[in-house]
């Protein structure tokens, strides 16, 4: 799993994480070590390229730009 897709799935399972992630996003990309691609394609909220990027296919923007993956 990619360290995008797996920063993914963590945010949609650890509220604790995306507490952090909301306050200081690029803290949080920058602990899970995401390339200058994953955190453009984060920060920017672009489905189209985070699912290229971790070939998630089930990905969902919620509130504040939140994204998550749903099994």
């Amino acid at each position: 799993m990619s360290k995008l897709a797996d920063l993914i799935h963590r945010l949609g399972e650890d509220a604790e994480l995306e507490s952090r992630y909301e306050k200081d996003p690029e803290a949080v990309m920058a602990e899970f070590e995401l390339s200058e691609e994953e955190k453009k394609a984060l920060a920017a909220g672009d489905l189209d390229e985070i699912r290229r990027l971790t070939g998630l296919s089930n990905i969902e923007k919620t509130s504040r730009a939140i994204i998550r993956s749903y099994d």
